[in-house]
């Protein structure tokens, strides 16, 4: 296709700067349709962003036929059932991340792909941005030797120690998100390690409630290993004081280390025995472009998207297996 016209499914803050104006600013690309059940914020959000059609019920958008390609920026829990009917409807699809609830409505979306030969990509834009290809680089050349071995920590306060359970955001309910914080976040992380190391093909996580203030896990602990031969642990806590506060991925190899922040500002660090070098990175404005671009490049037949269903797919199924346990009980 010449012309990617795209519709968005769920058009919430994540649609506001950090990927919505990306469908209509890179060329070739137009946003057409955007969908939200409250019909005044679906017009709302249409009118400020110059967007012809809104609608409150997504089959009508999945369905119309100006529609080529469809975003879907919901809550987990709707994932599979949104993207399986755009597939059906034989469009293109492009899924907010986690893929989806779980590991098998991932394998049910991936299914459904091969079927009708429909496009599917994920959101994990970590594989496009600068200081993570730049990472992806010093370690595939060399710089720190041979890879040994990868650490993670993520570290953060409980913006929900004051707030009523009506009042938390549904990332904290895992009926809707699969999980609580770690799918959410953990998900970038993990993503990423598969982009640089590979598949991980042995997982072992232990996951626990300890703050009590809403349903999910707030405490994971995995180690695992990449079919690579890379062995890899991190730990992640979404209740700790503010001066507790952590987040990095650490890469360590036979001759340095590299240190890069996941989610907070912060440089690149490569330590090595000529010494310590930071490098600054500058992301796009909206932070998914470059994996938009890709997406439309690969539907137009001039490049390829690195984010598929199928590499998203083995993100989410690491994730259960970190989990399994605490949902087990």
């Amino acid at each position: 296709m010449d012309t990617v016209n795209w519709g968005i499914i769920g058009v919430g803050n994540v649609t506001e700067v950090k990927s919505g104006p990306a469908f209509y600013k890179i060329a070739h690309s137009k946003l057409v349709a955007v969908m939200r059940r409250n019909a005044d914020k679906a017009e709302d959000f249409a009118k400020r962003h110059n967007v012809p059609k809104w609608y409150s019920n997504a089959s009508e958008l999945i369905n119309d036929p100006d529609i080529n390609a469809i975003y879907i920026a919901t809550p987990p829990n709707s994932h599979a059932d949104y993207a399986i009917e755009a597939m059906k409807a034989g469009k293109a699809v492009y899924v907010e991340k986690p893929m989806a609830k779980s590991y098998a409505e991932c394998m049910k979306m991936l299914q459904v792909a091969e079927k009708t030969g429909s496009s599917l990509w994920v959101a994990y834009y970590r594989r496009t941005l600068p200081a993570f290809l730049k990472v992806k680089e010093l370690v595939e050349s060399g710089a720190i030797g041979k890879p040994l071995m990868v650490n993670i920590k993520l570290y953060k306060q409980a913006t929900e120690r004051n707030q009523l359970p009506e009042e938390m955001h549904w990332h904290v309910f895992p009926e809707i998100s699969g999980a609580g914080h770690f799918f959410d976040l953990a998900s970038h992380q993990l993503d990423y390690l598969d982009f640089v190391f590979g598949e991980i093909a042995d997982v072992k996580g232990n996951a626990a409630n300890i703050g009590g203030l809403y349903p999910a896990e707030d405490t994971v602990s995995g180690t695992w290993k990449h079919k690579s031969g890379i062995i890899g642990s991190g730990s992640w806590c979404f209740v700790v004081d503010e001066n507790s506060e952590e987040d990095y991925i650490q890469i360590i190899g036979e001759k340095g280390e590299i240190c890069l922040p996941c989610f907070s500002p912060g440089n690149v660090k490569v330590k090595t025995a000529e010494g310590i070098r930071e490098l600054t990175f500058q992301n796009p404005e909206h932070i998914s472009q470059n994996l938009v671009q890709q997406v439309v490049d690969e539907l137009r037949g001039i490049g390829k998207c690195v984010s598929t269903g199928k590499s998203a797919a083995r993100t989410s199924w690491v994730l259960d297996e970190m989990v399994k346990e605490y949902y087990a009980d």
